[in-house]
């Protein structure tokens, strides 16, 4: 392994997490929430809990998690689409839950589409499973 897990570190990664983002396919689904003003505004509360996977200076994967004192919520996950499969993802979600756990966190979750099969099959190996529920959401901006 020639790669490392760190903390985002302000600014310089965030335009490489934010084109990683961008690259990753579908499953990582960008919005106004992701804007860098938005960002440095989730930094504010939990900066432990945004991890960047490195290779010397580059960004191969990154992953954002939040706490909010209950429960805990992976918010994006990306590799480099040809850094995958090389356990990055794997090592980033371990070092996230580790740092939740730190928290006093019982229980974590992240949202999947239901067509991204590759991104549940990943979660499942890690021990996640399906909920029966439905995601709501509601603009307040």
């Amino acid at each position: 392994m020639n790669w490392q897990i760190r903390q985002f570190s302000s600014p310089q990664d965030l335009q490489p997490v934010l084109n990683l983002w961008a690259s990753s396919g579908p499953g990582v689904q960008l919005s106004t929430s992701d804007e860098p003003a938005e960002l440095m505004k989730k930094l504010t509360r939990d900066p432990d809990l945004f991890l960047v996977a490195v290779d010397g200076a580059r960004i191969i994967g990154t992953v954002l998690g939040g706490f909010d004192g209950r429960r805990g919520l992976v918010y994006h996950l990306a590799v480099d689409p040809e850094r995958r499969r090389q356990g990055i993802g794997k090592a980033l979600m371990t070092e996230l839950e580790g740092r939740l756990r730190a928290k006093g966190c019982l229980k974590y979750y992240l949202l999947v589409t239901p067509d991204n099969r590759g991104a549940i099959e990943f979660y499942q190996g890690l021990g996640w499973e399906l909920m029966p529920l439905r995601a709501m959401g509601k603009r307040i901006e």
